[in-house]
């Protein structure tokens, strides 16, 4: 027992002995006093985190002396052989997916314009212009020579880009015009421009509208309305396509949720177009802003397609039904159809477009418009101001076409989407009527194909080619769109072509849908 005794003593004599002889050594260095007065302090008043800084200490050391990980440590040696066998037997992923014979069918149908646009295009494959109904050129502004004068004379004082964005040192003078002249011809308080069309209105509805928000929206908007919407990422609710009475069902809805929920108040909007790209027809604006009001929605109207043709003078759907544009919340649209431009804009309040300068996304982060483009808008709005005759000249077309194509030998075959004769709408879509497709149906399938129609209504576009008359099918992202809208030829009426080529051209389209659709599928 002594014995056990004397050992335990010599052991602590042993401990304590080195460790008075490492306290010395730490005391002998310079400085240390303050960092043993900061450990006795720190573990007095805080423990805890002495262990945990302790800890720390412990795990770096640890890793600086473990052994270092590499990651091609337990690769496979390969013999120079068994490299060549891989070698030859690897094949490379393609670029782009294998093409289905409906892609080449329509690579194979895209015309190939030679030379400037123009009412009468050069085609290849074909020896004469043909007669171009299947551009937005609804004024012929592509043709004007006072405005290709005005952007030439651009170039040469400013360059082709502004390579920057607005926000930084792409914005110059006549940028700054152009937005007046937008603001002065709608008759709003202000406006900004975009570089790109499609951005425009994407780039709109998510600087405004954000997670939680609702917005509620026509459901036959364009592909870029759509991804605007999907983009803001906030609560979206559909009504039917140009239905007032289903739209003032949905706003009722939301109502009546918040109540029973008692959900927070959010921004809430309702989206539509002016002239809707894929049906041709005109939204009532003044049941929306009706609905507006009672709801106490914010409306953003998107006239890519209507600005420059709809109206006394132009000014798109607020100029039609006489409203002030200072009723829209937002008007957006796109600068390259009847404009003949490029890029978009949108106009509204002051407060509304300083907002975007800042969190619209298009054009925080996109180089600005050309100056020559800029310019070359700014003399299109002036020379719509100045020669309102072209408006009526336009009207005074599509009427004619219009009685041409609602003829009664047609009435078997096709429906116009808005028939309505007075409809002031410069395009229109041709579509197979469904009883039509419902005869033609083969023995072996229930319904006609998609692939089908679109092929029925490339034949009727062949044939209008092969008599002078350049028109397209409607093209669609079929994958992506959330109602794509069935096959249709698209016709796009222009004042380049002059009274009696309008006609003539009416009636070839004519000739051509009796003389494909009668023979087809027999």
């Amino acid at each position: 027992m002594e014995q056990n005794e004397q050992i335990v003593h010599e052991h602590a004599v042993f401990i304590n002995s080195t460790v008075n002889s490492v306290y010395n050594m730490i005391v002998a260095i310079p400085g240390s006093h303050l960092a043993i007065s900061y450990l006795k302090n720190a573990y007095q008043n805080d423990p805890f985190r002495v262990a945990l800084e302790l800890f720390l200490v412990f795990f770096a050391i640890k890793y600086m002396l473990s052994r270092k990980y590499k990651p091609n440590d337990n690769n496979v040696v390969l013999t120079e052989k068994e490299v060549d066998d891989l070698v030859e037997e690897w094949q490379p992923e393609p670029l782009a997916p294998k093409l289905t014979s409906y892609d080449r069918f329509n690579l194979e149908k895209t015309p190939m314009i030679v030379g400037a646009q123009s009412a009468k295009a050069k085609v290849v494959g074909h020896t004469k212009p043909l007669m171009n109904l299947a551009t937005s050129n609804y004024l012929n502004l592509v043709a004007s020579e006072q405005i290709r004068q005005k952007a030439v004379e651009t170039l040469r004082n400013y360059g082709v880009g502004s390579c920057g964005p607005p926000g930084f040192y792409g914005t110059i003078d006549v940028h700054m015009d152009l937005e007046r002249d937008i603001s002065r011809f709608l008759g709003t308080d202000d406006a900004i421009i975009y570089a790109q069309g499609f951005s425009t209105i994407s780039s709109v509805i998510p600087a405004f509208a954000k997670r939680g928000d609702y917005l509620v929206v026509d459901d036959g908007v364009s592909f870029a309305i759509q991804k605007g919407v999907q983009i803001s990422r906030s609560i979206i609710r559909t009504f039917k396509h140009n239905d007032m009475e289903d739209l003032e069902r949905v706003l009722n809805e939301i109502n009546t949720e918040h109540i029973v929920h008692k959900k927070r108040l959010t921004r809430r909007f309702i989206v539509t177009e002016g002239l809707f790209a894929n049906f041709g027809d005109i939204a009532p604006l003044d049941k929306l802003v009706e609905l507006k009001k009672k709801f106490k929605y914010r409306l953003i109207l998107d006239e890519s397609q209507s600005i420059g043709v709809l109206g006394r003078r132009g000014g798109g759907l607020t100029d039609l039904y006489n409203i002030d544009a200072k009723e829209i919340d937002m008007i957006s649209g796109s600068l390259s159809n009847a404009i003949c431009g490029s890029g978009g804009f949108c106009a509204g309040s002051v407060e509304v477009i300083d907002h975007q300068r800042l969190s619209g996304s298009a054009y925080c982060f996109s180089a600005s418009m050309p100056a020559m483009l800029a310019v070359s808008a700014s003399e299109a709005f002036r020379i719509i101001e100045q020669q309102p005759t072209l408006l009526k000249e336009l009207g005074e077309r599509i009427l004619a076409f219009r009685q041409v194509l609602t003829h009664k030998s047609l009435e078997p075959y096709i429906t116009l989407d808005s028939s309505d004769m007075q409809c002031p709408s410069p395009f229109f879509h041709i579509r197979a009527k469904p009883s039509y497709l419902q005869v033609h149906t083969l023995d072996n399938e229930d319904s006609v194909s998609r692939e089908a129609e679109e092929r029925l209504l490339q034949d009727v576009v062949d044939e209008c080619a092969y008599q002078g008359v350049l028109i397209t099918r409607s093209k669609y992202v079929y994958e992506q769109e959330k109602n794509c809208p069935r096959p249709s030829i698209k016709i796009s009426i222009t004042i380049g072509l002059n009274k009696k080529e309008n006609d003539k051209a009416a009636n070839t389209v004519k000739s051509a849908i009796v003389k494909v659709f009668g023979k087809w599928r027999k």
